[in-house]
């Protein structure tokens, strides 16, 4: 997997000692890792291990560091959010949201992914304003940062909170509900592998994905955020994209 070729030598690094210490308290970097995104990570069909530009990121930051790296498997993001409380990584790739930054350090994004609606072929919904309304249900992943959006946003329509981004779109399905609620690339792929549904047009959300740390780590999110810096100059964030698959997301500026 490529990494860049990530020294400790080059001049715009400045890992200052207490900056290591707090990304690696444990002497590794634990990286955590949302597979419920499938833009961002994928599971080797063989192995099982991560793949994917959050694990390109998270095993460069660990060669920069000169340290191990240990990957921790989650399905959902909220269970991210709520391991951060436990201790259990020192570095997650999530999306940012105002409720998480209560717990949760960003860096700036490094891609933006576009939240919206499956519905029927034969629903009469054209656009994303048409689903705001009384008696429309909406299937959402819980804790998923569209979850938390359309909590704050939505005025008339209700949401159905679904276990994991996945069972959203099985269970509009299955329970016959109005929409599922997600990111649009997992959502136009299920449009395009059965007949009768169509992903609309339009967004409700840009969700803007960043690389984050515990709150309290502030030497250490200073570090993150200059490596998530190189990593989009250097062209790694835009070929780790490409090479699982996923060259069609929009970089963050």
């Amino acid at each position: 997997m490529a990494t860049h070729d990530l020294k400790l030598s080059e001049p715009d690094w400045h890992a200052d000692a207490l900056a290591v210490r707090q990304l690696t308290p444990k002497g590794k970097l634990r990286a955590a890792i949302n597979f419920g995104n499938p833009v961002l990570a994928q599971r080797d069909p063989l192995s099982g291990e991560p793949r994917g530009v959050s694990a390109d990121l998270a095993q460069g930051l660990a060669q920069r560091l000169g340290v191990p790296i240990e990957f921790h498997a989650f399905d959902t993001a909220g269970k991210v959010v709520d391991a951060a409380l436990d201790d259990a990584w020192d570095i997650a790739f999530m999306a940012i949201d105002p409720k998480r930054a209560e717990s949760i350090a960003y860096t700036a994004p490094y891609v933006l992914i576009e939240g919206t609606y499956l519905v029927r072929q034969s629903a009469s919904f054209r656009n994303i304003e048409d689903l705001d309304v009384p008696g429309v249900r909406i299937a959402v992943g819980k804790g998923a940062a569209y979850d938390l959006f359309l909590s704050r946003t939505l005025k008339h329509a209700s949401i159905v909170r679904l276990d994991r981004s996945e069972d959203a779109i099985e269970q509009f399905v299955a329970l016959g509900l109005d929409a599922a609620a997600g990111v649009r690339q997992p959502l136009q792929a299920h449009a395009s592998e059965h007949t009768g549904y169509r992903v609309l047009d339009g967004r409700f959300t840009v969700i803007e994905q960043a690389m984050c740390c515990p709150r309290g780590r502030e030497a250490g999110a200073r570090l993150l955020g200059e490596y998530l810096d190189f990593a989009k100059r250097s062209g790694m964030v835009a070929d780790g994209l490409r090479r699982s698959g996923q060259g069609d997301a929009t970089l963050a500026r």
